[in-house]
């Protein structure tokens, strides 16, 4: 496995957050691993201490999908939950997403656009998500809660994961 850099985070527009990352498989596989629930509560963790007891995904377009994350030690949660508008396997996802602050408190505004994108080149696949929040106030709300670092937490946990050899055949 290639040792790859680190989530590269750009502010494209005042409203706008884009997240590329690189990781050591076929996009089929990548896409599979962000598309089916029982793999996304593996690796969508975040921060450590996290667990993701709530991943409900019915990926089509007009299809609808709630997450939810609960700490450990306290047993509080959060969760974002929202419809499916583009689906077109494996390269691309665009879905609305709104914000559940649950116990954790505060706002991201009124949903966001969130657009994914892979593309493959020598087995490598580059994800490519932007975050589209509608204004500065909630891509800066969503910013200030370390949103990019758990997801590059996350990213580590799913580089392993796609070593893993039965992750292909995983339902």
């Amino acid at each position: 496995m290639t040792k790859l850099p680190k989530a590269q985070v750009s502010l494209p527009s005042d409203h706008e957050v884009k997240v590329t990352r690189q990781f050591d498989a076929p996009r089929e596989l990548v896409f599979r691993a962000y598309t089916t629930p029982a793999l996304m509560q593996r690796w969508l963790l975040g921060y450590p201490g996290w667990t993701m007891p709530v991943c409900e995904m019915d990926v089509r377009v007009g299809g609808k999908f709630r997450w939810r994350w609960r700490n450990d030690k306290d047993g509080s949660e959060f969760g974002f939950h929202g419809t499916f508008k583009e689906v077109d396997p494996p390269a691309r996802i665009v879905h609305t997403e709104y914000y559940d602050p649950g116990d954790i408190g505060g706002s991201m505004g009124e949903g966001s656009l969130i657009t994914v994108e892979l593309t493959e080149k020598d087995g490598i696949t580059t994800l490519v998500t932007l975050m589209d929040f509608g204004t500065k106030e909630a891509r800066d709300a969503a910013m200030s809660t370390g949103m990019t670092d758990g997801m590059e937490m996350s990213y580590q946990v799913l580089d392993a994961l796609l070593a893993e050899p039965d992750v292909a055949n995983a339902s």
